[in-house]
């Protein structure tokens, strides 16, 4: 196998003992690309250069230590998501406290287990993958969003406004952190299937025809079809959101008619946000409405459009609403 076809993660391995680096290297050597440095100000440069996936510590060095590597480590913008896992000869807890408050993410104690060795660092190079799996995944989420924009006539602000208004509304109705994390993230998607709505009809200055009008409501399903179905998070989140963020509650919305909470949380806080936004900006057809206004809006469709609980709760967060408003104008 040449360089340029070893695909297998590259790890760097520090301690100031050769033996030390020999042991490691025949524990790893099968299965990883291996680099090495003797002493912190070497491995420190490695890191930078190389961005290894993970990063084998020895704490006892001359000169710097591997808790300063560590510190110096995670104080670098280009190095401080990179793993790193101790080896060492200290094994008390208080040393074990230490490393873990300097920032490493296990901690093995010498002599070493060469099936310990290995299974931990497999452990947390999986953790790696699937924190960059879930960044892919947001990314792209963020991209197709960014898509439904440039079909439409809406700028970036507002999904970025309505998608933090829906996370302060989902945190103030007591929704888990999490739950409000993942529905910040999907919120963006939720005209997603515009992108299938014909330019001529979305686009279009006056008012739409009854034919123009049914096409329109169908951006829901296009949207859910475009997500496609997820066993959960925020994708299924998103999915959801897509598909119901133009019911209403009262079961007057599209497109299934549903009604109270047969409507997905998730749909209703939406709901609430977009509308919120949509009245409070500035559009090529209209002037934007006053806080005030929109309030009142919400108000009088409490019962109606919206979930009257959530309508109250967006209400008592409305200075939270307008700190996010000046945040991220238009």
């Amino acid at each position: 196998m040449t360089p340029a076809e070893d695909h297998r993660p590259r790890l760097l391995l520090v301690d100031d003992e050769p033996t030390n680096l020999h042991v490691l290297r025949h524990v790893l050597e099968d299965d990883y690309r291996l680099l090495f440095a003797t002493d912190g100000e070497r491995a420190l440069a490695i890191a930078r250069q190389q961005q290894p996936e993970l990063i084998v510590l020895d704490v006892m060095m001359p000169g710097m230590d591997g808790y300063a590597v560590c510190a110096q480590l995670r104080a670098q913008p280009e190095t401080a998501a990179i793993p790193v896992i101790f080896v060492t000869a200290l094994a008390d807890v208080q040393d074990e406290t230490r490393g873990f408050e300097a920032g490493c993410v296990d901690y093995i104690a010498k002599p070493i287990s060469a099936p310990v060795v290995r299974a931990r660092v497999r452990t947390h190079l999986s953790l790696v993958r699937l924190q960059e799996l879930r960044d892919t995944r947001l990314h792209v989420v963020q991209r197709l969003a960014r898509a439904a924009e440039f079909k439409d006539n809406e700028t970036g602000m507002h999904v970025v406004r309505m998608s933090h208004f829906a996370h302060r509304l989902a945190l103030a109705l007591g929704h888990a952190g999490s739950w409000a994390d993942d529905l910040l993230h999907a919120a963006p998607m939720h005209d997603v299937g515009k992108i299938g709505i014909p330019d001529a009809v979305l686009r279009k200055p006056g008012p739409l025809d009854a034919v123009e009008w049914t096409l329109m409501r169908r951006h829901p399903e296009f949207g859910a079809e475009i997500i496609g179905e997820h066993a959960g998070g925020m994708l299924r989140m998103a999915h959801t959101i897509a598909l119901t963020h133009h019911e209403k509650w009262d079961g007057s919305g599209y497109p299934h008619g549903l009604a109270g909470e047969a409507i997905a949380p998730e749909g209703r806080i939406v709901a609430i946000a977009d509308v919120f936004d949509a009245l409070t900006t500035r559009r090529p057809y209209k002037e934007p409405w006053s806080v005030e206004a929109a309030a009142a809006h919400l108000r009088e469709q409490s019962g109606r459009h919206f979930d009257p609980v959530m309508v109250d709760a967006f209400i008592r967060e409305l200075p939270a609403m307008q700190e996010i408003m000046a945040r991220w104008p238009d």
